[in-house]
């Protein structure tokens, strides 16, 4: 069966990439501007940040069908401090892999493209044994809140990064 992105490839982000990212990142951070969030609208996320996620191997990236970068996800294996303390409870407490800085492209925007690569980071993260995907987003991120509702995420509670409170989600892998 031919699906809307079987012609689509999710793969390991290049250290000679990051220009070809970083694009993909301004106009996020423009449309979580013109939408009203002040999310991404410090300096924070820049191409350093995507330069260390490809260093540590936690950059992904969704190659469309004529082999165009068109969507980033740090998908991280290590742990995530932040999520120690959470204001609510995880589902779980085991190994689980996190997801941070989901972004694509808006020329063209491709619809459903977001809640693709969260699948691929899921069927990923299940490959390597993690059997639980933790993920956060801005309280105004309407964009990304349906996303994790299409996937079946749980709501958990309150977690912190640079002194704002963001909506943590949980999402069990078997």
């Amino acid at each position: 069966m031919n699906t809307p992105f079987s012609d689509y490839s999710f793969r390991a982000a290049q250290p000679d990439e990051v220009d070809l990212i970083w694009p993909i990142f301004q106009d996020a951070i423009e449309k979580r501007r013109l939408e009203g969030s002040d999310q991404w609208q410090d300096g924070y996320p820049n191409p350093a940040v995507i330069h260390r996620d490809i260093a540590k191997k936690d950059g992904y990236v969704a190659i469309d069908h004529t082999g165009r970068i068109v969507g980033y996800i740090a998908l991280i294996f290590d742990g995530e401090p932040a999520y120690d303390l959470i204001e609510g409870n995880w589902l779980t407490h085991r190994p689980f892999s996190v997801i941070h800085r989901l972004a694509v492209s808006q020329n063209p925007r491709v619809k459903g493209l977001a809640t693709w690569m969260l699948a691929e980071a899921e069927r990923i993260s299940l490959e390597m044994g993690y059997l639980s995907l933790k993920a956060d987003t801005n309280f105004d991120n309407t964009g990304m809140l349906r996303v994790f509702e299409k996937r079946g995420y749980a709501y958990c509670g309150i977690v912190y990064f640079r002194g704002a409170g963001r909506r943590a989600f949980e999402k069990k892998l078997d």
